[in-house]
């Protein structure tokens, strides 16, 4: 980021030091932000606030958007980034919000080079250095600490695509291995993907076992929602998630317990 734009971020903070009643309202009827220290919360404030002047909410016609709407995406899509930054969500800008489930165009060539195309509805979708769609009724039923969030599952998609296509394998730190992240979350996904094809009971939604990115996305939403259940089936995905999101969220809820 440019100098220049460093100075426009440490005017708009200064503008907006405090969190607003609103704010503080929204945050804590959110389970998935229990725990949070004071500075994380501080941290969570300010990432929010540049989140919501860095993007653009394009709601459909049929769409009242209000301050809490806003607020439910912005805390939410801020929360894997609390200890990476708002530079990892620079490559894109605009949010589509529409009242409930959406269709969407999909295509795809079979192992046979069959090109075929198809319609499915979905709750949310990332498009590379595009929007993010998202469903109103899938955000109010995020952050409740049940598991599912399709807010969080949007943004780790987006985190997926800054190094291509989302594949589930984010750019790592420079203190991650490839082979430790390559290594935990195929196994992890091999377990998942053997369960579902033998119709066995699986403690994550099955969506994960559809391919490696959506493992991912779904597995950084449990990370998020039900650290505990993550780190006791996956232990070393949980490890490599951690070590990637910087946060260690089943130490953070059992301190708040």
């Amino acid at each position: 980021m440019w100098p220049f734009d460093r100075i426009r971020q440490r005017r708009l903070l200064r503008r907006h030091a405090q969190p607003s009643t609103e704010w503080i309202q929204v945050a804590y009827s959110l389970p998935l932000l229990d725990g949070l220290s004071e500075e994380e919360l501080t941290t969570l404030h300010r990432l929010s606030v540049l989140f919501a002047h860095n993007k653009v909410l394009e709601p459909t016609p049929d769409v009242a958007v209000d301050e809490a709407l806003v607020l439910r995406i912005t805390l939410q899509a801020c929360l894997p980034i609390l200890h990476l930054g708002i530079d990892w969500y620079d490559d894109w800008t605009s949010i589509i919000v529409y009242p409930g489930e959406f269709i969407t165009r999909r295509d795809a060539l079979d192992e046979a080079g069959v090109y075929h195309e198809w319609e499915e509805v979905v709750s949310g979708e990332s498009w590379q250095e595009g929007p993010i769609v998202f469903s109103i009724a899938d955000i109010g039923a995020s952050g409740k600490g049940e598991g599912y969030n399709v807010v969080i599952h949007e943004m780790a998609h987006k985190l997926d695509m800054r190094n291509g296509d989302a594949n589930g394998f984010p750019p790592l730190h420079p203190d991650m291995q490839a082979r430790a992240w390559t290594d935990a979350m195929a196994s992890a996904f091999g377990q998942l993907r053997s369960r579902v094809e033998r119709d066995e009971p699986v403690s994550i939604d099955p969506y994960a076992a559809e391919d490696p990115a959506e493992f991912f996305a779904v597995l950084s939403e449990y990370f998020f929602e039900q650290p505990g259940l993550v780190k006791h089936e996956f232990p070393a995905a949980y490890a490599q998630l951690s070590a990637f999101y910087r946060q260690d969220p089943a130490e953070r809820i059992n301190r708040h317990r």
